[in-house]
């Protein structure tokens, strides 16, 4: 996480943007990959936090002493906030602090630990095609904001699981989270060698929720001779 955006994340999360700044923030959003990825996982610290501080007091007394820093250093402003070199020691600090009550606070798995998406080969298969170049060449550059609307297109006119497959992950890429599914759930139910693989997607969309039960049930449901049965033993260890 940048330490440069996170009070700017807690402005958005705590309604204190005026409608101008927070509607900059989700064209922000929208466009920017990496500043959404960042924005969900200051999402999970938060929802960490609030299973660690069960007292309100402390809960409260914490959120008063981020709020203290944020009124005394940093101004709002319609796009994410820089900080003067200086003030990094002030941001890491808090994000440090953030970082060792969620250490303590919850042994359960983090999405990021497990979003290791393999790369595309569509040309190397045979696919030698323009649409299907740009494609591979925007989702291995992890641009899936421009690789989505390319694979759009091409799934227009062939509906291979193999492509539904990589769009189903850019759209998870992007916090699409219902179409990601919807496109997970058609692959599962089908006979390729994309189905185990679609469960597995439909897994860590629920363990970036964190739906840990869900995500689970769906563990299991993948064969010990899939392929990357390794890492899916390795995610349910850590689930129970």
């Amino acid at each position: 996480m940048k330490e440069e955006n996170y009070i700017v994340f807690d402005q958005y999360l705590q309604n204190e943007m005026t409608l101008t700044e927070k509607i900059a923030f989700e064209k922000q959003l929208s466009e920017e990959p990496e500043v959404a990825a960042d924005f969900q996982n200051f999402k999970e610290v938060q929802a960490q936090l609030e299973n660690k501080f069960t007292v309100d007091a402390e809960r409260n007394a914490f959120k008063e002493n981020v709020k203290s820093i944020a009124r005394t250093h940093f101004k709002p402003n319609k796009k994410v906030i820089k900080l003067k070199p200086w003030l990094y020691l002030v941001a890491a600090s808090v994000v440090l602090l953030l970082g060792l009550f969620v250490f303590n606070a919850n042994s359960n798995p983090n999405f990021e630990d497990y979003n290791h998406f393999e790369t595309a080969h569509f040309v190397e298969r045979g696919h030698e095609t323009t649409s299907l170049k740009q494609a591979e060449e925007a989702y291995n550059a992890k641009d899936y904001l421009r690789a989505i609307p390319i694979f759009e297109s091409i799934l227009k006119q062939n509906k291979t699981a193999e492509i539904q497959y990589f769009y189903g992950i850019s759209l998870l890429q992007t916090n699409k989270i219902q179409e990601a599914e919807g496109v997970f759930n058609g692959l599962k139910l089908g006979s390729s060698v994309f189905k185990n693989k679609a469960l597995w997607g439909l897994a860590l969309i629920q363990l970036k929720q964190k739906e840990f039960k869900v995500c689970k049930d769906i563990l299991l449901t993948i064969p010990s001779d899939d392929e990357n049965y390794e890492q899916v033993q390795d995610l349910l260890n850590k689930l129970d």
